[in-house]
């Protein structure tokens, strides 16, 4: 260990919360260390990213967990898992969790290990990686010591993500975490060690046993990443991704005959993602951008003399969106329908650059799109993926275009999220007829207009409409 290793560790420890719980553990007599995801933070001097400490005991940790909080403040809540050995609360800006040394045991079929009580070495053979597995001392004779049994220094110096034993037996133990290498690789610019990424392959049909819930928090993290390539390059070659997103590693591949071959979707869909990762940290709307194309390979069709097509994928996709949203366990509310609704339009805006932008076609996206037009229009530009400068200097110039039209569009007609001047209720109250088609038509009718630009959005022209498009179908006011 370098010279700057040993000066981060110092650092790392120097909080007087680490004073204090080594001076506790000191009176009740047991071991502690701080371990995990915060000691590999600090060497890498991400701690400001990192906010969970992990302290492990050799002994109670729910005991000790008491203890350092009572001393911190008799109104720090502790929560307690027992059926874990776990205690946990926040002080000081972290959150800290305090378990008992263990070693773990698992079935075949279970994701529930049967528990024992260990030592700090039983501790860290159970942890998932050799960065994940070291160990800083809080006990006095000791205190700053780093416990480095794998090597997880030289790992993390030379960017490493291995397993701290077999890695077969790691991932059958927990399959998730063949899912954490490759997010940790993506999160990290780290690499995966061949060995260990060859038994990632070999695992990977046992990732079936672990719910959707844990699969979709890993999968969420590495959309996040700064560049979420790397990680879904992994988990396609992994094989993980044809199990958890069958839809998105079926747009691998490209198709050829005669003389037309299409691009392959799959490297364009990641393309896409990180273009937008550039833009915006939505999660969101990376989603959308993973999922805008997902239907390409139903719509696939080849005609002599023209090429592919994939007419209608956008709509095909929007309403393939629900359900992978539902076997996901991802949120089936605005979220769900916000990815929906911009995989539904991502062609829109792309369409209109490509033509005489007229005032009724941007009223139309205006108002289908309503509060996520901005968001719309950057995924359509960073849906311009082609590798000829001139093609896409040319459609970024073409966007421009459609941006300044949105603008004077809105600020004129005021069409975003707007509703028809007059509603249901008012056309049933001026003609006296009760709620039916009628009123549905009438109603359509004013939006209609007005999206056309025959009339301004504005009440009086709508009423002016409104009177002479209910006359057309025998229908006149009995009132105002």
């Amino acid at each position: 260990m370098n010279k700057s290793s040993y000066l981060h560790i110092s650092r790392c420890i120097s909080d007087s919360i680490f004073r204090l719980i080594s001076d506790s553990a000191h009176e009740s007599g047991v071991e502690v260390y701080v371990i995990g995801g915060y000691v590999r933070d600090c060497l890498m001097e991400r701690n400001h990213d990192n906010k969970d400490i992990d302290i492990v005991v050799k002994g109670s940790g729910i005991d000790l967990a008491k203890k350092v909080a009572g001393q911190i403040s008799p109104r720090i809540k502790v929560t307690v898992y027992k059926n874990f050995g776990t205690a946990m609360f926040r002080a000081r800006g972290h959150i800290i969790e305090f378990v008992g040394a263990r070693k773990e045991s698992y079935s075949r079929d279970s994701r529930k290990p049967v528990v024992e009580d260990g030592n700090l070495e039983d501790d860290q053979n159970r942890r998932d990686f050799t960065i994940n597995a070291m160990a800083i001392s809080l006990n006095r004779e000791t205190y700053g010591q780093l416990i480095d049994p794998f090597d997880g220094i030289f790992d993390l110096e030379n960017r490493i993500i291995r397993t701290p034993l077999e890695p077969g037996r790691t991932f059958s133990d927990d399959p998730l975490r063949m899912m954490r290498a490759i997010r940790f690789a993506a999160q990290l610019d780290f690499y995966i060690y061949p060995e260990t990424f060859e038994s990632i392959k070999d695992n990977s049909g046992r990732i079936s046993i672990v719910s959707s819930e844990r699969i979709t928090a890993e999968l969420n993290k590495i959309l996040l990443c700064q560049k979420p390539s790397v990680g879904f390059s992994l988990l396609y070659d992994s094989g993980l991704l044809e199990i958890i997103l069958p839809e998105v590693h079926r747009l691998k591949g490209v198709e050829k005959k005669a003389k037309h071959g299409h691009k392959d979707n799959f490297e364009h869909t990641l393309q896409v993602v990180d273009n937008i990762s550039k833009k915006s940290n939505s999660l969101w709307l990376r989603w959308a951008a993973l999922l805008h194309d997902i239907a390409k390979p139903k719509t696939k069709k080849y005609f002599e003399g023209t090429g592919w097509t994939f007419h209608g994928h956008e709509f095909i996709g929007s309403k393939m969106v629900p359900g992978i949203f539902k076997r996901l366990k991802l949120p089936l509310g605005d979220e769900m329908k916000y990815v929906s609704n911009l995989v539904a339009l991502h062609l829109r805006p792309i369409t209109l650059a490509q033509e005489t932008v007229t005032d009724s076609a941007i009223r139309r996206l205006l108002f289908d799109a309503g509060d996520t037009i901005d968001d719309l229009m950057m995924l359509c530009e960073a849906d311009i993926t082609s590798k000829n400068e001139k093609k896409v200097k040319q459609h970024l110039q073409n966007f421009m275009i459609v941006r300044q039209k949105l603008i004077e569009i809105e600020q004129k007609d005021h069409i975003r999220n707007f509703q028809p001047p007059i509603g249901g209720n008012e056309i049933i109250r001026i003609f006296n007829i009760k709620p039916g088609r009628q009123v549905g038509y009438l109603k359509d009718s004013i939006k209609e207009a007005i999206l056309d630009g025959i009339i301004p959005n504005n009440y009086e022209a709508a009423k002016d409409f409104l009177i002479l498009k209910a006359a057309e179908i025998g229908l006149k006011p009995v009132s105002g």
